[in-house]
This record gives structure tokens, C-alpha cells and sequence, in this order.
């Protein structure tokens, strides 16, 4: 097992370069601090044709010690308006948690995940969320949902 910390530290590395060399459509990810990967942030710009289009999300994540065997946590630093992102930009997604409840496996890379993550944002799972009556808003109704996230993401996702 000592080896895991200098091969975190690698593939942490060897992911951090691939944002600066092939940054993924609207997507960046930087350490919090310089040459330490302990804490990332990422910037995703909103998904096109969405409510989100025109903001910048700013995501917190921490990596863990046995990344990447376990997830990282990855919580939203920007207010979202979505039924997946409660007021504490804690997030629900499956590939966020550990089996047998959750879909995290040790080949899902930062890239992957942030995508995945823009892509929740533009496609709300309101089956599995976490904040209920947004969740009831977006079934019920939509334009109002739609209304109130962008008005959101002008406030906020500036």
C-alpha cells in the first residue's frame, strides 16, 4: 500500500495536464493550491440550450487518499438551481458513490466525471434527487423550472 500515495500523486498529475493539453468543451480543473492535489478546482460552463447555458460553476473537489480507488467528493462552490444539487452543492450522481449503491470505479477519470457532470446538469434525474420540491417543480412544471434556473445561474453563475 505504499505505493498508493506516489501513485495517486502520478495520475493525478498525468489528469491535470490532460486539462491544460485537452481540455474537455467548457470544462477546466486546476489544483486549489500549486503542486497539491489534495483539493481541485474545477470551472464548468453550463451546458448549451439550457437554463445553465451562459453561467460558470465553480466545483470543489477533494481527492481522497485511496483515489482512485475511492471517489472524490465533489461538491458544487456555486448555487445551483436543480433537483441533483442540494443548497449545499453536495451532489447526487451514482458514479459519485462507492458500490454496491453507486457506480464509482477506480477507471473513471476527472475528465469523465466533470463531463458526466455538465451532462447532469443539462439532464436533471428528478427520480433521484435531492432537493424535492425542485425535483416536483421540473415534473410539474417545467417552465417554471426552466425560469427559475436561469434566473438562478444570472445570479450566481457569473
Amino acid at each position: 500500500m505504499a505505493s498508493v500515495p506516489a501513485a495517486r500523486s502520478a495520475r493525478l498529475a498525468r489528469e491535470i495536464l490532460n486539462f491544460e493539453t485537452r481540455p474537455p468543451w467548457g470544462i477546466s480543473c486546476v489544483p486549489a493550491e500549486k503542486d497539491n492535489f489534495d483539493v481541485l478546482i474545477a470551472t464548468l460552463n453550463g451546458p448549451r440550450n439550457t437554463p445553465y447555458e451562459n453561467g460558470k460553476f465553480k466545483v470543489r473537489i477533494t481527492i481522497p487518499d485511496m483515489y482512485p480507488y475511492e471517489p472524490p467528493l465533489v461538491k458544487f462552490a456555486t448555487p445551483v438551481y436543480h433537483p441533483n444539487i442540494d443548497r449545499g452543492g453536495r451532489i447526487c450522481m451514482d458514479m459519485l458513490k462507492m458500490p454496491p449503491r453507486g457506480a464509482w470505479v477506480p477507471t473513471i477519470t476527472l475528465e469523465t466525471l466533470l463531463v458526466s457532470l455538465q451532462t447532469l446538469l443539462a439532464n436533471p434525474n428528478p427520480n433521484d434527487p435531492l432537493m424535492m420540491d425542485v425535483a416536483n417543480e421540473y415534473k410539474q412544471d417545467r417552465d417554471q423550472f426552466m425560469l427559475n434556473a436561469k434566473l438562478y445561474t444570472e445570479k450566481y453563475a457569473v
